[in-house]
């Protein structure tokens, strides 16, 4: 009776896309996950990205250090549109986890 082959049962099929998100959230990397696309977002809606020297994300603040007061204050009065922009952004984003307590969308933008 040792010899008997072992029987793999068939389950249903499950796309990559439901065995990414499971494993992010299984391994709990979502929060870094997000914090590094909602620094992506920043560089890629803003422009800033070359400018930039500090970048922290906590409570839905994004805090923004950069190394030229003339672009701080042409993106200053553009905080308003990028904070909806970056929004946009991480809501087309995969690997984006919209339902994450800790590190969820941009309420507000810092820039120092």
């Amino acid at each position: 009776m040792a010899d008997e082959p072992i029987r793999i049962h068939r389950k249903e099929a499950v796309s990559m896309e439901t065995l990414v998100s499971q494993y992010i959230k299984s391994m709990k990397l979502a929060a870094g996950l997000n914090t590094q696309r909602i620094f992506a977002a920043w560089d890629a809606c803003s422009g800033a990205g070359p400018f930039t020297l500090k970048r922290f994300f906590r409570g839905g603040k994004l805090y923004i250090t950069l190394n030229s007061s003339v672009i701080r204050n042409q993106l200053y009065f553009q905080k308003e549109a990028l904070v909806e922009k970056m929004n946009e952004f991480l809501s087309r984003d995969e690997l984006f986890t919209a339902d994450n307590r800790s590190v969820s969308f941009v309420q507000e933008l810092i820039l120092k």
